[in-house]
């Protein structure tokens, strides 16, 4: 006997060539059935990666249409609030005006907060070229060289992302006072 793997029959040299070409036969339609059960089962799982690809790009496109949805929905109080405010204007007394806009400043911070949105306010802080942006440097000698005198705009942060940097005054070091012009000349 021969050594032959284990899921074919042996073949014998002798004996009914009909009946080897039916074992043939059959082995062949064996051989075909499980190759088309295969084929199928790899036309599922090809299948089913397309289903999961399409849904995973319907779910990007879903969370980048609607991602802003609930800041937006945070917004709407500040807007009414904008709107009250407005609408009280004319004859309000400006003292309860400045008390809407507080109200409706702690509204949008309330909607930043929640949002991931921090605020760079840098005042007194060394200058970070990272988060602020130097719009002017100014001689200073109570403070040291690098440190941000003045903020002209705040900045902002979103979950450790720059939003937009704050933009600020700089200290730089004052210049020598000039000598007088000598006399003797």
């Amino acid at each position: 006997m021969t050594n032959q793997p284990d899921h074919e029959a042996p073949i014998e040299a002798e004996g009914d060539p009909v009946s080897e070409v039916e074992r043939l036969i059959a082995r062949l339609a064996e051989a075909e059935a499980k190759a088309k059960e295969s084929f199928d089962s790899y036309l599922r799982a090809v299948a089913e990666a397309d289903n999961v690809r399409k849904r995973a790009q319907r779910d990007v496109e879903s969370a980048s249409r609607y991602a802003i949805e609930r800041f937006a929905a945070e917004l709407l109080e500040v807007r009414d609030s904008l709107e009250l405010g407005i609408a009280a204007g004319p004859g309000a007394d400006p003292a309860r005006l400045v008390e809407g806009m507080e109200a409706t400043l702690r509204l949008v911070n309330k909607a930043f907060e929640k949002s991931g949105i921090t605020v760079v306010d840098p005042q007194g802080q060394a200058f970070n070229p990272e988060f602020h942006e130097a719009m002017v440097t100014q001689p200073s000698a109570e403070h040291p060289a690098g440190t941000v005198l003045a903020v002209v705009q705040k900045g902002y942060v979103l979950n450790g992302r720059l939003l937009r940097p704050a933009r600020v005054v700089i200290a730089r070091a004052p210049e020598p006072a000039a000598s007088p012009p000598d006399a003797a000349s």
